[in-house]
């Protein structure tokens, strides 16, 4: 069965046509809204002002409007209302995520089932209005203060306390509406909605890569001996190899699992004898997903912000971006984070109760102690796997942008959390997409191999 068959079978599943037209409705509703702009804001300079900071010589500053405007699919660029985009939640969430595994009251309310997490959901949300007026009001400001170069981003007449209000106000309002866009998505849509939003915010600033080499810099009059700062034919297939290359690897690690071999104690009753199964229990190799480069990138800004803040331009330059003590910091943090989130998600204690109550062991390892500490080597060794795989992809974006001549928006997409995120939500689309035509007795997309879930 070819692809576009395959394809074709999406539209013959009535409910399944639903929800992909449902989502794609939104997607579009939000994809508009991003090139809305907020009144009283010079946009033309804003981009201006961003793109003069973006250089290789670049600050803190610029990596984080980066930052934003990749996780926002470019809404920071337009000043829109939509500028905050689903980052808020996706924090908020994470908080919460984290608060629930020391929080008691918290973790006692997870446990009560569907009625639990719609309360820690509503809390999320709360959080998340929060955490949007103090970002809301902080870009406000920002817009307020005259750029380096002088340049006035606000309408003059309408800067001061009214236009921090509006700012605020419409800001929040829009993220709180991307919010809702998610949350749809993931009721009437094809599910994880947030994850889809950022995903398409990241798919959207390709094109703009794909731009800057092909117009911007590659030499069409000498394709083969380019001029110096330009591209050539072999510089482009490069760099599309290499893109291919880095995608295939992310593709392979996320998907990477160690399994356990797992056997089930036989029971018998009368002259039946039941269990003596085995079965797998796996094991992801970046069981912390994207959580500890998004960490990492949120704690490393504050070292080089406090230096230029306090004045001392030798710290600053010490910590800045891309230097040796920048990047060493940025791993090792990034190990730390991989180690700590998986230690909140993966719990061998309780791990190895809950086999030894059901009658399952692991074999040639006693049920109990000796089963919790022999999981938690065993996480511990790929842990440190995953870990270092996610380091590499995250410095890989600096490395391309100091080695090569691409720009920041073209690096940012061989690595980092953009490459990270867009690999592992498409898989998951890809999963629910397959369940559904399965149910329907249609042929899935991965003939002969079953994608398997992601967690988290």
């Amino acid at each position: 069965m070819s692809l576009f068959s395959t394809t074709a079978n999406l539209f013959k599943i009535p409910e399944l046509r639903r929800r992909i037209l449902f989502t794609v409705a939104c997607l579009i509703v939000y994809r508009v809204g991003v090139y809305i702009p907020m009144p009283d804001v010079r946009t033309q300079e804003l981009r201006k002002a961003i793109i003069a900071r973006t250089g290789k010589e670049g600050n803190v500053l610029a990596r984080v409007e980066e930052l934003i405007n990749l996780f926002a699919g470019g809404a920071l660029d337009n000043c829109s209302p939509l500028g905050l985009g689903i980052m808020p939640y996706i924090s908020a969430s994470i908080i919460f995520q984290l608060l629930v595994t020391v929080i008691k009251p918290l973790e006692e309310m997870q446990k009560e089932g569907e009625a639990g997490r719609r309360r820690i959901n509503q809390y999320t949300r709360y959080a998340t209005v929060g955490l949007c007026l103090v970002q809301s009001f902080v870009i406000a400001r920002w817009l307020e203060s005259p750029d380096r170069t002088g340049i006035q981003l606000v309408e003059p007449e309408r800067a001061g306390l009214g236009f921090e209000l509006q700012a605020t106000i419409l800001l929040t309002a829009g993220s709180i509406f991307v919010m809702w866009l998610g949350e749809q998505i993931t009721e009437d849509g094809i599910g994880n909605g947030a994850s889809i939003i950022i995903m398409i915010s990241i798919v959207s600033r390709m094109p703009m890569a794909a731009y800057d080499i092909f117009i911007r810099k590659f030499d069409w009059v000498h394709p083969f001996t380019p001029e110096s700062g330009s591209y050539g034919i072999v510089t482009v297939l490069i760099l599309v190899a290499m893109y291919i290359g880095v995608v295939i690897g992310v593709v392979i690690i996320t998907q990477g699992q160690r399994r356990i071999t797992v056997q089930q104690a036989k029971h018998t009753r009368g002259r039946r004898v039941y269990g003596g199964q085995r079965h797998y229990m796996p094991l992801r190799v970046n069981q912390a997903g994207v959580i500890p480069i998004i960490f990492a990138q949120s704690l490393i800004q504050f070292p080089s912000w406090l230096a230029m803040a306090v004045g001392i331009p030798i710290l600053y330059e010490l910590l800045g971006y891309g230097g040796f003590f920048y990047t060493a910091m940025y791993i090792a943090l990034i190990f730390f984070f991989s180690f700590f989130w998986t230690a909140v998600v993966f719990n061998p204690v309780k791990m190895a109760d809950d086999m030894k109550e059901y009658g399952h062991f692991i074999p040639g390892i006693r049920p109990g102690r000796r089963t919790a500490e022999y999981l938690e080597k065993l996480m511990t060794r790929v842990t440190l796997a995953g870990a270092a795989f996610l380091a590499v992809i995250a410095i890989l974006p600096m490395m391309m942008n100091n080695i090569t001549n691409v720009g920041w928006l073209t690096a940012s997409l061989y690595g980092g959390t953009g490459l990270l995120i867009v690999v592992g939500v498409a898989l998951d689309m890809v999963q629910k997409v397959e369940s559904y035509m399965m149910m329907h007795h249609y042929e899935g997309f991965m003939r002969g191999a079953r994608v398997r879930g992601r967690s988290g």
